[in-house]
């Protein structure tokens, strides 16, 4: 610190505090929201303060300064969250015919509320559907309208009227099928039990409670910090004791597993951690760059995934950039054994 200026020294201190919440921040996914919401909220802040830590390394990088250890040594720890931002992953080989492709797809109704200035998004979706025709289709925030028109055999859907609706569509038979309901919510998760080939996979699609928070710039600002801070904090208690009803439920299945949705939560968060367990997030093995899959205004937002047993072997997986809803659909090719 002797070596440096005064306006470098009050860039360390700034990258000193930088540097402190983020290794802080390290230890979030082992925190359950129930007991500690207040510190659930820093989650969200994560990939704010990575980014901050990457430009306070290059800085100090170019000025030469041993500094530059500081960030780089936290970011290092650190490996897995930079990973989970933004992935260098490529394609696995795929050297069998005997494989599943799943996608997920919060849907936003459709745009019933014309939050989207076309008409004819509804259409634009069914025409992307038909188009990509994957084997296992998770859809959240669903509309009976898409169903209509689909050619999907094999169809399971929660019978809700609420928005936050989900439906199974499948190519091969449906076993069985469930609704796991979250009280006081309208929110819930369901399971379908799908017969491929020989094998049995147990699908689930789950979405987990919202902030409803409008994520502009312009509605952001309009609330108070302590406002969105409340609200924050209960939505992931919510998603805890939510998450808790699915983990609990999934034990109790006899068959391999693949489970997709909307987390309406990151990677960096406790409630992730719970429902990824063992599996692989497909985004993690075989995606690559930032991944988004919520249309956010400061940053490349996660929150759908598709989580698959590790006895299925990820072949790809892929974001769509195509605008119809608030999310953007995600797809993952499985080789069964």
């Amino acid at each position: 610190m002797k070596h440096l200026n005064f306006l470098d020294k009050l860039i360390f201190l700034i990258n000193s505090l930088g540097a402190t919440l983020l290794l802080l921040s390290y230890a979030l996914p082992y925190v359950p929201p129930k007991a500690f919401s207040f510190l659930a909220v820093l989650s969200l802040a994560v990939p704010f303060l990575i980014l901050i830590n990457i430009i306070f390394f290059i800085y100090w990088i170019i000025k030469v300064k041993k500094q530059f250890l500081l960030s780089g040594l936290i970011l290092a720890l650190g490996f897995g969250h930079i990973t989970s931002l933004y992935n260098f992953s490529s394609p696995n080989q795929n050297n069998s015919e005997n494989t599943l492709s799943v996608m997920s797809y919060n849907v936003r109704l459709l745009n019933l509320y014309n939050w989207i200035e076309d008409d004819a998004i509804p259409e634009k979706i069914l025409k992307f559907i038909n188009k990509t025709a994957p084997d296992i289709l998770s859809v959240q925030e669903y509309n009976s309208e898409i169903a209509q028109k689909m050619t999907y055999p094999f169809v399971f859907n929660s019978g809700s009227s609420t928005k936050s609706e989900l439906a199974i569509f499948s190519k091969y038979p449906l076993l069985d099928t469930g609704i796991i309901k979250f009280p006081n919510s309208a929110n819930s998760a369901i399971f379908a039990d799908v017969l491929v080939q020989k094998d049995t996979l147990r699908i689930y699609n789950i979405h987990l409670q919202s902030s409803g928070i409008n994520p502009t710039v312009k509605h952001l600002n309009s609330e108070t910090s302590d406002q969105l801070f409340k609200r924050i904090s209960k939505t992931f208690e919510a998603q805890h004791y939510q998450a808790d009803l699915v983990v609990n439920h999934m034990k109790t299945s006899p068959y391999k597993t693949i489970l997709s949705g909307d987390f309406n939560n990151t990677t960096h968060s406790y409630v992730y951690r719970l429902l990824k367990s063992d599996f692989n997030d497909a985004f993690d093995v075989a995606g690559d760059g930032f991944g988004r899959t919520f249309s956010f205004d400061f940053f490349p937002l996660r929150i759908d995934f598709i989580l698959a047993d590790k006895s299925l072997k990820i072949v790809d997986f892929h974001t769509y950039d195509i605008h119809y809803s608030d999310h953007f659909p995600i797809s993952t090719t499985l080789e069964l054994e």
